[in-house]
C-alpha cells in the first residue's frame, strides 16, 4: 500500500455506490474523503461534503477550486432519464457532462491527481436492449449508440492522453445496496413491493417477464463493489483498463423467490407480469399509512424505490452474465453468495424498520 497521502473525491457520494465507497475509504484509515452531490450532507471525521450542481460548469469550477490536494476521483454520478431504460439518448449529454465538469475542475485544482475510477455498467454491452451473447467480455465490440457510457469513457480517455494521471473503469451489474433519495437499487424495490402486496392480502408474485423468471442473472453487492473500487484505486497495473465486476455467481429468480417470500412471511403465487411503474403509482398513500402504523423510518415512498428501474430488472428475459476472468487475473478475487445476500439485506430492511 502506498505511503503517499491519499485524498479522494467521490462524485455522487450519497448514491447506491458512492456512499459505500465513502465508508470503505474512511474505514481504511489512511484516506481523506470529499463527497460531492446536489444534496447537503453533514461532515464527519475524515469526510467533508460539497453541495454542487455538476451540470453547472461555472458553479462546479468555483466550488471545487479549493480542492487542491486531491489524488483520486471515484465517479459514481448519475443523471437518470424518464421512461424506459433503453431511452439513453435523452441523458447522454447530462451524464457525459457530469463526468467532464467534475474531472476537469478537479484536475485544474489538483496537480497531484493520480487516478480516476469510473463506474459504468453492463449497459455498455447492451443488456438493456435485448438478448445478446454471453458472457460479456471487456473486449466485446460496442453496440449501436446512443449509450452514455461510450461518451463518458471516450471523453475520459481523450482527456487523460498525455497526462500524469490515469483511469480504471468498473462495470457492475444491478447494484444491491441502500441509498435513500437515490433509489437505484433492486433490494428496496423488492422490499416495498413485498410489503405492499402483504398489506393488500396478496401473495408474493414475481412481477417480471416470463423469461425473466428462469433466465440466468447476476448482481453486484454495493459493499463488494466498494472494496473492488478501493482495490482498483491502489493497484498500479490496473492503469487504463476496464473490468467487469459482479458477485461472482449466477442465480435464477425462480429459485430465489421462495426465500424472499419467507423473509416477509408470505405465501407465493405464480408469476404475473405487470408494470410496477403503473401499478404502484397510486400506492404512496398506502405506504404512508404503513409507515405510521409500523413506526418505520421516515423515508418517503419516492426516496425508497424507483419503479422504472425495477421494471427494467424484472423485465430482462435474457441471460445476463459477465465474464470475470480479467478481474481475477488482475488480482481481485472476492465473491458474494447472491441468494444469501438478498436474504440478509431484506431481513436487515425489516429489522431496521425501513419496511414493515
Amino acid at each position: 500500500m502506498s505511503t503517499q497521502p491519499k485524498k479522494a473525491v467521490v462524485v455522487g457520494a450519497l448514491g447506491v455506490i458512492g456512499r459505500y465507497i465513502v465508508d470503505r475509504l474512511l474505514a481504511a484509515g489512511d484516506w481523506q474523503v470529499v463527497g460531492l452531490s446536489r444534496r447537503e450532507a453533514p461532515a464527519r471525521r475524515g469526510y467533508t461534503h460539497v453541495s454542487v450542481d455538476l451540470l453547472d460548469p461555472a458553479q462546479c469550477t468555483e466550488r471545487l477550486a479549493p480542492l487542491t490536494d486531491i489524488t483520486h476521483v471515484f465517479f459514481a454520478g448519475f443523471q437518470p432519464a424518464t421512461g424506459k431504460a433503453s431511452g439513453f439518448a435523452s441523458n447522454v449529454g447530462p451524464n457525459r457532462d457530469l463526468l467532464a465538469n467534475s474531472v476537469s475542475a478537479i484536475e485544474a485544482a489538483s496537480p497531484g491527481l493520480r487516478r480516476v475510477v469510473l463506474i459504468t455498467g453492463t449497459k455498455y454491452y447492451g443488456t438493456h436492449l435485448g438478448p445478446l451473447r454471453t458472457p460479456f467480455r471487456e473486449s466485446d465490440p460496442r453496440h449501436m449508440p446512443p449509450d452514455y457510457y461510450f461518451d463518458q469513457i471516450d471523453w475520459l480517455t481523450g482527456r487523460q492522453h498525455g497526462k500524469p494521471w490515469d483511469w480504471v473503469e468498473l462495470r457492475p451489474q444491478t447494484l444491491c445496496g441502500f441509498a435513500p433519495g437515490t433509489a437505484m437499487s433492486i433490494v428496496p424495490a423488492i422490499a416495498v413491493y413485498a410489503s405492499i402486496s402483504k398489506a393488500l392480502g396478496l401473495p408474493l408474485r414475481f412481477p417480471g417477464a416470463s423469461g425473466g423468471w428462469t433466465n440466468l442473472y447476476q448482481v453486484t453487492e454495493s459493499e463488494l463493489f466498494a472494496r473492488a473500487a478501493h482495490w482498483a484505486a491502489e493497484t498500479p497495473h490496473c492503469s487504463n483498463e476496464a473490468y467487469n465486476l459482479t458477485n461472482g455467481d449466477l442465480f435464477r429468480w425462480c429459485n430465489l423467490w421462495p426465500k424472499i417470500a419467507a423473509v416477509f412471511d408470505m405465501p407465493m403465487a405464480e408469476p404475473q407480469q405487470i408494470s410496477l411503474t403503473e401499478q404502484m403509482a397510486d400506492k404512496g398513500e398506502l405506504w404512508s399509512s404503513l409507515r405510521e402504523r409500523h413506526g418505520l423510518q421516515p423515508y418517503t415512498y419516492e426516496e425508497l424505490v424507483a419503479w422504472p428501474f425495477a421494471d427494467y430488472v424484472f423485465g430482462t428475459s435474457w441471460d445476463v452474465i459477465s465474464n470475470l476472468t480479467k478481474l481475477r487475473q488482475a488480482g481481485f478475487h472476492e465473491v458474494v453468495d447472491t441468494e444469501q445476500m438478498f436474504v440478509e439485506q431484506l431481513t436487515r430492511f425489516r429489522r431496521e424498520k425501513i419496511v414493515p
